[in-house]
């Protein structure tokens, strides 16, 4: 079996793609302004239209399609006792060299754009710990009263009964006002989708992802839908070009807070107390245990409502898959890996000690 020529440029081209993405890796000035505010926005404003309409995720079904040529090529492979390997390792290389481009060519370069703080001008600095327990102590008494406020009894969970394909709809209206003070924030061409894979993705952990190739943000639509409004915010920030995790945390709260519906308020609220408590209890327990007895029953009840879903379907392969996950973020420049989550602290800190709604 002959080596394809063409397989073996794109296999050659893979090596030299990881090498320039290296040094745009180390040029974020340059990507922030020629990738992500030059060329990125029309590649996925042209992702979202021309899939955004469909009613199914077609990133997932691409997915499916991918790990059985994936399934197919080592049982072949197998099969033929690894004849001609060779040029088979170079035409599987070459499908890597393409995935690779497109990843990156249709948003992973994201990753290596400037901070999201310097975007909004905030002077950041280390917090204190008594700045983050005023933080704490102000998202309590809000959560406390968008909780009040819906359930009209604080010992009552809150139960969000909107459907998901609401919520994908509603989102947008926070994305709305929020451009109005952060015109870099704006969100056009709605493509938010239910994931085909939602049970895969409850076992694995997950709550939604974008899918680089095709635009479309996948939303988990077993979790719990008190978080729901967030979630989705999140995996549209993703869409809008930020692809750190702490940054569309962030982005992902300032969207529900900013719309006028008092279920994604509440989930907003709800996302920066678990972040923020959590933090605090790291550096104080007495004190962090003393703040959560300011908390409203019924936030109580639904906090420990998220925590029995997502144990009842705890696995032995889940650890694996963050692992892997881990290492992914930590190659696209986030160090700490999954504990990039965490850092949104830093910018809700930033955000709310200077809010005027707070």
């Amino acid at each position: 079996m002959k080596i394809n020529k063409r397989h073996l440029f794109l296999t050659i081209f893979l090596p030299i793609q990881v090498l320039l993405v290296q040094i745009a890796a180390k040029n974020p000035a340059f990507i922030e302004r020629y990738y992500s505010n030059g060329i990125y926005p029309p590649i996925a404003y042209f992702l979202r239209i021309l899939l955004g309409w469909l009613p199914f995720s077609f990133g997932d079904v691409l997915l499916a399609f991918l790990l059985f040529i994936f399934l197919r090529f080592i049982i072949r492979l197998i099969k033929t006792r690894f004849r001609n390997f060779v040029p088979k390792i170079i035409h599987f290389t070459a499908i890597l060299s393409i995935l690779y481009f497109c990843f990156y060519l249709f948003w992973g370069l994201n990753y290596y754009r400037e901070p999201l703080a310097k975007n909004l001008q905030y002077q950041q600095k280390k917090y204190t710990t008594a700045q983050l327990q005023k933080v704490t102590e102000q998202i309590i008494e809000k959560l406390n009263y968008y909780q009040f406020e819906i359930t009209k009894n604080d010992t009552l969970k809150v139960e969000n009964k909107y459907h998901p394909k609401e919520m994908y709809t509603m989102a947008i209206a926070g994305y709305k006002n929020l451009s109005v003070d952060f015109p870099q924030l704006k969100y056009q061409h709605k493509s938010v989708k239910s994931s085909l894979m939602s049970l895969l993705q409850t076992y694995n952990g997950t709550s939604g992802y974008l899918n680089p190739i095709t635009g479309e943000a996948q939303v988990n639509d077993r979790i719990p839908k008190t978080s729901y409004p967030t979630t989705v915010c999140h995996e549209m920030a993703h869409q809008i070009g930020f692809a750190a995790e702490n940054e569309a945390n962030f982005v992902g709260f300032l969207a529900a807070t900013y719309n006028d519906d008092l279920y994604f308020k509440y989930a907003s609220y709800r996302m920066a107390l678990g972040y923020c408590i959590s933090e605090l209890r790291k550096r104080d327990k007495n004190q962090s245990k003393e703040l959560w007895r300011n908390v409203n029953k019924g936030i109580w009840k639904d906090f420990n409502a998220s925590y029995l879903f997502w144990e009842e379907y705890k696995n032995p392969f889940e650890p694996i898959v963050k692992k892997g996950y881990n290492a992914y973020l930590k190659a696209n420049k986030q160090d700490k890996g999954i504990e990039s989550y965490n850092y949104v602290v830093d910018l809700l800190i930033t955000y709310l000690e200077t809010s005027k709604d707070i």
